[in-house]
């Protein structure tokens, strides 16, 4: 149900190895099998746990978004909800009857805050476009629910659904 998907910060696609060694390993090797004991082998981080949510905090209160910054995500957020204010288009789409639902206040904000992550990790104080399109597609395309007509070339269609928003939206 889409509050259900609304509620994961993002949506990763991890591949299948392409090596058959590391696949026959994974299905196989016991090791794998147990995530817990799995992660008991592996070495301690810098960081402990039980602090991720204190520096979250951190993170998201000293990192600053400007109000054009703020406006370029509404507008991003904006488009998937209504493409056709927005100039968006696809071939052989109709783009005013293809999005049943787009991004909820909560992704806006989670794409907001992830752009903030990616802001902190290139060791500045301020969000910059480029910050909020580096998270765009991982943060939103779970959060884009297509019409029924559509969905079923939802793997398709998204992903230049997606492409077409930040190319078409203007960037502050």
């Amino acid at each position: 149900p889409s509050a259900a998907r609304d509620r994961f910060l993002m949506e990763l696609n991890i591949e299948i190895p392409d090596e058959r060694v590391i696949q026959l390993d994974l299905m196989a090797n016991p090791r794998f099998h147990d995530t817990d004991a799995l992660l008991e082998t592996v070495e301690e981080g810098v960081l402990p746990y039980t602090e991720l949510n204190t520096v979250s905090q951190l993170i998201q209160a000293g990192i600053q978004s400007t109000e054009p910054l703020q406006d370029y995500v509404l507008n991003l957020c904006q488009a998937t909800r209504q493409p056709g204010l927005f100039g968006i288009s696809l071939s052989d789409v109709d783009v005013d009857t293809i999005v049943q639902a787009g991004v909820s206040p909560r992704g806006m904000s989670m794409l907001l805050r992830a752009a903030r992550v990616v802001a902190w990790l290139q060791d500045r104080e301020y969000v910059m476009p480029e910050d909020v399109r580096m998270v765009f597609r991982e943060t939103i395309t779970h959060r884009v629910f297509l019409t029924p007509v559509y969905e079923m070339q939802r793997d398709a269609l998204v992903p230049a659904f997606i492409d077409a928003v930040i190319q078409q939206v203007a960037v502050p």
